[in-house]
């Protein structure tokens, strides 16, 4: 198990603190009521993909003779797992009473939930016709008896078990799948009051109807979750196939995995666990009984709910991504400067504009593209398809290993091949994570380079939830960069030989460790020296022990880790000298940028990939080192402001835990995530040259700890945080 002296977090239970702090923003007054309701959902969503993938990849280590411990920790897969449950039992503990005051909540608005217990007659007459009308026709009911199999259990599928006995057959049990051919949540008006139902526990109160009163004994709602996790069989790699079809009957086989996790709802007699377990081999401490509804995924209906209804006061005020000045191209301030544009404030209307723009030039010779993540809705695609139309060699890496986004990958592969585009899919061992465009031009015989190189992906609806950075620049060394690696992808070659830019596996992590050496020298020689490093997550042991080597040394480090940190802040001797963050809010924090040093020998990356091993050693990820002063002081400064945040923020302490920043008093609360819009309002044009955070600009020192004071606010009457944000970036006064 854990030291409690190691700076080592294990990453199953840091990954669980984590979703801890999402949930927190359910119970969170600060936070609009519809808001709620969806950090509750997406709270949720988080738990199914955490069983299906890691609970699921640690239940396959199980089964293995060779059950090697993680090389952090030195936890067994056996071990993870009985450490996450009773996590898990904790946290489903905290859900299910903020559930209840959630719906206390929505009581207050005049949203009343139906308790199917305590139903007077008229309401009883209501929801049995409603039942007998619109549910009952279409429920597919199942009987397990000694001549009916146990059926096959869909994951994440609601389902209604009944045990039932007669004298001829003795005990026996029904089942009802409860699945997406009903409406969720069901709503009846009252004058001012709004009584909701969910369809499950409406069923569930009818539930003798199907079988009959007299052989009902007992019933309850469960739901499986399975295991996800799976991987591409190297053998199946050898077959002269397409590997679409590959994934495609991987996408069957992972439908049909073990199940790892029972939910019931609510306490469920022993005799069905018994049964259930006994039928789907789940461990008893895997099944869970909870309060809350089974598929929190009703909480964004109820959201949806308060908003169709007007209730604008229960959400987030609106914030559109700041579009570009009328007559702005991209496709040409870009080759008259680097850009930077950052996502969700600003909008990504340019840039796929830049693309169709970059179709129809008769200069452009190719387009090439990563591709990860897509919309379902895609117009990079039609983008793309549009180009090869027009005649130009377009050229798609497609990932069809993206994880839950298989099959719509598969799907525009076809699209893309269909439409004239070459499309390709990267290496067998290691997976193409990178956000990697280049537009290829011939001007005056010579080629010329337009590079756009992003932390995010190429997804219209996640850029709009996503806080992501995407530079673009005319580099030609760039370029030349650029153009090697989607050489080297397509003939299965890795990246080594490039200078500016990083390519991972094999030039990612060595030079951003060499930076930190860089830092570890210029502090034992008594120089200031400082790191802001700003990711999702962070698990590689190597990276890690480089960190504490620096800390020790005396370097500052500031880290903003949203998720996953197996690192440990402020242990004595080791981590002193490391501060860590957390920033939950209304966007998913999602970019990563790497900063060493301040002021003129500050050396700034933005890149695709976070520290976790996976990144560092088994995917290609693609950054780039930011050379251009203007825009290396913006990424400062955007590191500056989340270190400064009062109310998204969360700081590690040295036992690992996270606790919220409180605001200083006498000063405004400071929301990193809503100051940026003032910042980026005018991002659209070259930002003058003093513009930057005061203290990059100045050189002075590094940006401020957790409890700095933000900077003083001279000037906040239009905007609460412009004045905060004005003397930060150089702007906000008169």
């Amino acid at each position: 198990m854990e030291a409690t002296d190691s700076i080592f977090i294990n990453r199953e239970l840091s990954w669980l603190d984590f979703n801890s702090r999402v949930l927190a923003l359910a119970k969170d007054k600060t936070v609009p009521l519809g808001e709620r309701l969806k950090f509750a959902g997406i709270y949720g969503s988080n738990l199914d993909e955490f069983f299906m993938v890691r609970v699921g990849s640690l239940y396959d280590q199980t089964l293995l003779k060779d059950n090697k411990p993680d090389l952090m920790t030195h936890m067994t897969a056996t071990q993870q797992l009985a450490a996450i449950m009773p996590k898990v039992e904790e946290l489903q503990a905290k859900c299910n009473k903020y559930y209840q005051h959630l719906m206390d909540q929505l009581a207050e608005h005049g949203y009343q939930k139906v308790d199917f217990n305590n139903l007077d007659k008229q309401e009883e007459r209501r929801w049995k016709s409603y039942y007998q009308n619109e549910v009952f026709p279409v429920l597919s009911p199942q009987i397990v008896d000694q001549r009916h199999p146990f059926p096959f259990l869909r994951n994440k599928e609601t389902y209604l078990i009944v045990q039932l006995s007669n004298k001829t057959d003795g005990v026996y049990y029904g089942i009802i799948p409860i699945n997406t051919q009903f409406e969720r949540v069901l709503y009846v008006k009252e004058g001012e009051i709004t009584r909701f139902a969910f369809i499950e526990e409406l069923i569930a109160h009818y539930a003798a109807s199907v079988f009959g009163k007299s052989n009902v004994q007992r019933s309850c709602l469960f739901r499986v979750t399975r295991n996800a996790d799976i991987t591409v069989d190297e053998g199946m790699m050898d077959h002269d196939i397409d590997f679409r079809d590959v994934m495609s009957e991987l996408l069957k086989k992972r439908r049909k995995l073990a199940a790892v996790r029972l939910q019931f709802w609510p306490e469920a007699p022993q005799d069905i666990v018994r049964f259930l377990r006994d039928k789907l081999v789940v461990p008893a401490d895997r099944c869970i009984a909870q309060t809350a509804p089974l598929d929190l995924g009703c909480m964004f209906k109820l959201a949806s709910r308060l908003s169709a209804d007007g209730h604008s006061e229960l959400a987030y005020p609106p914030a559109k991504p700041i579009q570009a000045p009328h007559g702005y191209s991209l496709y040409d301030e870009a080759r008259k400067h680097d850009v930077l544009i950052a996502y969700p404030y600003q909008s990504m209307r340019p840039f796929i504009r830049m693309l169709m723009r970059a179709g129809s030039d008769p200069e452009v010779v190719s387009i090439k593209m990563t591709l990860y993540r897509l919309a379902n809705d895609s117009q990079i695609v039609q983008a793309l398809i549009n180009a090869a139309e027009n005649g130009k060699q377009v050229v798609a890496m497609v990932e069809l290993r993206a994880r839950f986004d298989e099959q719509n990958n598969i799907d525009w592969s076809k699209q893309l091949e269909d439409a004239g585009c070459t499309v390709f899919y990267g290496f067998d061992d290691y997976k193409v994570h990178s956000k990697l465009t280049l537009i290829t031009r011939k001007v005056d015989g010579k080629y010329r380079y337009l590079t756009q190189i992003g932390t995010g992906n190429y997804n219209e609806k996640t850029s709009e939830q996503y806080t992501d950075l995407s530079f673009i620049t005319a580099n030609q060394q760039i370029g030349e960069e650029a153009s090697a690696v989607f050489n080297n992808m397509a003939l299965q070659r890795l990246t080594s030989d490039v200078d500016t830019m990083l390519v991972a596996p094999l030039r990612f992590k060595s030079v951003l460790m060499r930076e930190m050496d860089n830092e570890i020298a210029r502090a034992r020689s008594g120089l200031p020296a400082s790191m802001i490093l700003k990711n999702n997550s962070i698990n590689d042991p190597e990276i890690i022990n480089k960190i504490s080597e620096a800390s020790c040394a005396g370097v500052r480090v500031d880290m903003i880790v949203r998720g996953i940190c197996c690192v440990r802040a402020g242990v004595p001797g080791r981590t002193e000298n490391v501060h860590i963050r957390s920033i939950v809010g209304r966007y998913l924090e999602h970019s990563r940028i790497y900063c060493f040093g301040s002021g003129e020998d500050m050396r700034i990356y933005i890149a695709s990939g976070d520290f976790l091993t996976r990144n560092t050693e088994r995917r290609v990820e693609v950054g780039v080192r930011i050379d251009d002063k203007r825009i290396a002081r913006q990424l400062y400064g955007i590191l500056d402001l989340q270190l400064h945040d009062t109310v998204n923020a969360r700081v590690m302490q040295p036992d690992g835990t996270y606790v919220k920043i409180k605001p200083v008093a006498g000063q405004p609360p400071v929301d990193s995530q809503m100051a940026m819009y003032g910042y980026f309002q005018h991002g659209w044009d070259p930002l003058p040259e003093k513009t930057g955070s005061a203290a990059a600009h100045k050189g002075a020192k590094p940006a401020g700890r957790a409890t700095a004071k933000p900077a003083p606010n001279k000037d906040s009457s239009s905007l609460r945080f412009r004045g905060i944000f004005g003397s930060l970036f150089g702007r906000g006064k008169k």
